[in-house]
């Protein structure tokens, strides 16, 4: 008897060992699929880069050479007509861009005074690989680019910039002259007299954001593959004791079966938000096509229909963030079903 029971107990023993390989042999393959997958893109994105590039030289070539057989063809008088009316349009420019370059850091002044705090906390990067820092550091800029161009902008700050991370980030164009908060400390130290006011945005949390209250101080998380890491901004959060929410985007859409945001995409729904005050506008207009399953609006008197401009904008809108999600870069997105 006790002869069988052993032998039994082996068996049962063997069983699970054969399970526990196949199933890490399993993840091994998805994971090789992963890599081959991102590998065939980086390939393809490479080659289109090369092409685009090829065809903007071309392109100038073209433009140039036209430029120069108007001016061989025309009349001295006419000649010195053309290259004055280049230069007024020169000139045009120059100084339209100024004076938008001048109203945006006014926007900029205004909501560093008065405006919404927003924390990109990159306490991560001791997690990542370079080059995920550098798809991190690639996504920051995003983020400072849809802040900027916002009637209603939000005050950016990053937190805890230290080694390959503060690196990556020198290396984006005109980063040291950027109008944002720049902490090595991290923000529970640089927010020390503030702490009350810190609210991370994470999934698990069991608080919805309805609104954006102008005394919290926002923080969102940057992760690469959030599986590997779940939890962690909300197990973060507990530690230091503070307060955590999550995005009402349930409430207003169904999510496909990936639930990931990157981190512009997380702070242009909070930035289109402050412009709006209106959040079925600001998920419709950010999260692409491709992550939703359909509309689910639990609550219909919630929000009001979207407006034509924003229906036809989805478009336009989907086939951008599509690009930006390849970057591989996401972060523990706010929904209202935690993973």
């Amino acid at each position: 008897m006790e002869k069988t029971r052993k032998g039994e107990s082996h068996s049962f023993e063997h069983i699970r060992s054969e399970r526990s390989l196949q199933t890490t042999t399993g993840r091994f393959a998805d994971l090789r699929k992963k890599q081959v997958k991102q590998q065939r893109y980086e390939a393809k994105k490479a080659e289109k880069k090369a092409q685009e590039k090829e065809h903007k030289r071309k392109e100038g070539e073209r433009k140039h050479k036209e430029w120069e057989e108007t001016l061989a063809n025309a009349t001295e008088e006419e000649r010195l007509k053309l290259i004055e009316s280049r230069k007024s349009l020169r000139k045009e420019r120059m100084e339209k861009r100024s004076e938008e370059k001048e109203k945006k850091m006014e926007r900029l002044t205004r909501a560093k005074e008065i405006g919404q705090n927003v924390i990109v906390d990159v306490d991560f990067a001791h997690l990542m690989s370079e080059s995920e820092i550098s798809s991190l550091a690639q996504q920051i800029m995003y983020c400072y680019a849809v802040n900027g161009r916002s009637t209603s902008p939000c005050h950016l700050w990053l937190t805890g910039i230290k080694g390959e991370m503060s690196t990556q980030l020198d290396k984006l164009p005109g980063f040291e002259k950027w109008f944002i908060e720049k902490e090595s400390r991290f923000y529970i130290e640089a927010m020390a007299d503030r702490k009350e006011s810190l609210v991370y945005l994470t999934a698990d949390s069991e608080t919805v954001l309805d609104e954006l209250d102008p005394k919290s101080i926002y923080i969102i998380g940057g992760l690469v593959d959030r599986n590997r890491f779940k939890g962690i901004t909300m197990n973060k959060a507990q530690e230091q004791g503070i307060k955590t929410a999550k995005l009402p985007i349930g409430e207003y859409m169904k999510m496909s079966s990936s639930q990931v945001l990157t981190v512009n995409q997380v702070v242009e729904i909070l930035v289109k938000f402050l412009e709006t005050r209106d959040w079925q506008t600001s998920f419709f207009t950010v999260i692409p096509q491709r992550k939703r399953t359909g509309v689910d609006l639990v609550d219909s008197s919630k929000s009001e229909p979207l407006s034509e401009e924003h229906q036809e904008k989805e478009g336009d809108e989907d086939e951008k963030h599509d690009l930006l999600e390849r970057k591989k870069l996401c972060v523990e997105v706010p929904l209202e079903n935690g993973s």
